[in-house]
């Protein structure tokens, strides 16, 4: 297979192979964020592709985090709360306007995805009483689902499951079909964790709108690599996590968004002194805070949150734009080794084909899918695996390379062809 492809800096049009590494190497030449890998400290001898599972370390993180330990905690003791209050909003700011297209004074960072869900989707459905339906889908995240069923079954309200192709992900179509006056809350995955598919957010969050619903969206798989765009569209509330594109570190803080003149219509159920009116005159009764404020709950975690500006300051200085542009190329570019290299082996991609339907993941179907991660994973190639029988393939637009790419599949393709995973045990056997 050939393509036409326009090698920067060698002033003419060079015509080369794609399943040819220089091929890769003249896209990584090509690339114009190319530069940030060296910003990540780097893990020698391992080609990561799990990006969308755990982003890489900032080389400014250890050092600004020692400060902090250091000087602010070490120094400063207590003093420096002057200076930590602010950390959850200033950072909320940096995510919201530089990655999801929000106003300032519109999302936080603060407690987990999972717990942000709850908060906000408790009070979505306080904010349209007489309406007894949360609309979801089988295939939206574990987590999600578990905290839609307890919050359902708590409130006494109805979850009910809009169809979704495990695949292609939930069509705007089903969404307008399954709203009625007795949905008050939508709440979907902007991109699907299993296949990547990229929901149309701004299409689905007017349908609910004219339905009277309010949507939720879970941005952990979107946020830091597709452009969200959540004041253009209107869009009501969200969260997402930090440890995955924005690289904040494990168990990093999530953040979350309301629209601003939601705010004081919209009450949370834990109603923690972070979130309190006048916070340090402590009284008995709680008083929401004026504006985003009142969905903070408690003490932030000062450490985890200094990390996490570190991961975004990079992304926000790479561009949402151009990050998006870099994952829609390198995920076309997987699609077209995969198509070459692992459809005669059996691999089948179970991510939307066009580039323009999918996040910055990829998911290749195989009956041996596990035992083949298991098996890359011992040769320093680290994909993630998913069931049923999915190995998922993320690598982060700031993070990279192309050549990267090209060497990973390259094992993929080798490993399965010498049949060298067949000598690992099955998903199976390692349950039991």
């Amino acid at each position: 297979m050939r393509r036409t492809y326009p090698a920067r800096g060698r002033g003419m049009i060079c015509r080369m192979d794609e399943t040819a590494r220089e091929y890769a190497l003249a896209l990584d030449d090509a690339d114009p964020l190319a530069g940030f890998a060296a910003e990540f400290v780097p893990a020698p001898g391992v080609l990561y592709l799990d990006g969308n599972s755990l982003g890489r370390l900032p080389r400014s993180t250890a050092g600004r985090v020692a400060e902090v330990v250091a000087d602010e905690w070490g120094g400063g003791l207590v003093r420096s709360w002057s200076t930590w209050i602010s950390l959850a909003r200033r950072i909320g700011d940096l995510i919201g306007t530089s990655l999801l297209g929000a106003r300032p004074g519109e999302v936080v960072v603060a407690d987990s995805t999972s717990v942000n869900l709850y908060k906000l989707a408790w009070a979505a459905v306080s904010a349209r009483p007489g309406r007894s339906v949360v609309l979801s889908t089988p295939d939206e995240f574990p987590t999600d689902r578990y905290v839609l069923q307890g919050l359902c079954a708590a409130r006494g309200l109805t979850l009910r499951d809009l169809p979704a192709d495990i695949d292609a992900g939930v069509s705007t179509e089903s969404v307008v079909e399954a709203l009625d006056p007795s949905v008050a809350v939508v709440v979907l995955s902007h991109v699907a964790y299993r296949s990547g598919a990229l929901l149309d957010l701004p299409a689905i969050t007017a349908a609910a709108h004219e339905a009277g619903a309010l949507v939720l969206w879970d941005l952990s798989h979107s946020g830091g690599s597709v452009p969200v765009g959540l004041a253009a569209a209107a869009a009501d509330l969200a969260v997402g996590c930090t440890y995955k594109y924005l690289n904040g570190g494990p168990g990093s803080p999530a953040y979350l968004y309301v629209r601003s003149d939601l705010q004081a219509q919209l009450r949370q159920p834990i109603q923690g002194w972070f979130g309190a009116a006048d916070q340090f005159a402590m009284p008995a009764a709680y008083e929401p805070a004026p504006g985003i404020d009142r969905f903070l709950v408690g003490t932030p975690p000062v450490l985890s949150l200094v990390g996490v500006e570190e991961g975004v300051r990079v992304l926000a200085e790479a561009g949402i734009d151009r990050l998006r542009a870099k994952g829609q190329a390198m995920t076309a570019y997987l699609v077209t080794l995969a198509d070459a290299w692992l459809a005669p082996l059996g691999f089948r991609l179970a991510s939307p084909r066009d580039p323009a339907l999918r996040g910055s993941h990829v998911s290749l179907e195989h009956p041996q899918a596990w035992q083949v991660c298991q098996a890359l994973l011992d040769r320093g190639v680290v994909p993630d695996y998913r069931t049923p029988d999915r190995l998922r393939l993320g690598p982060a637009p700031l993070t990279t390379h192309f050549a990267e790419v090209y060497d990973a599949l390259a094992v993929i393709r080798d490993v399965v062809s010498s049949g060298a995973h067949r000598g690992y045990p099955s998903e199976i056997a390692r349950v039991t």
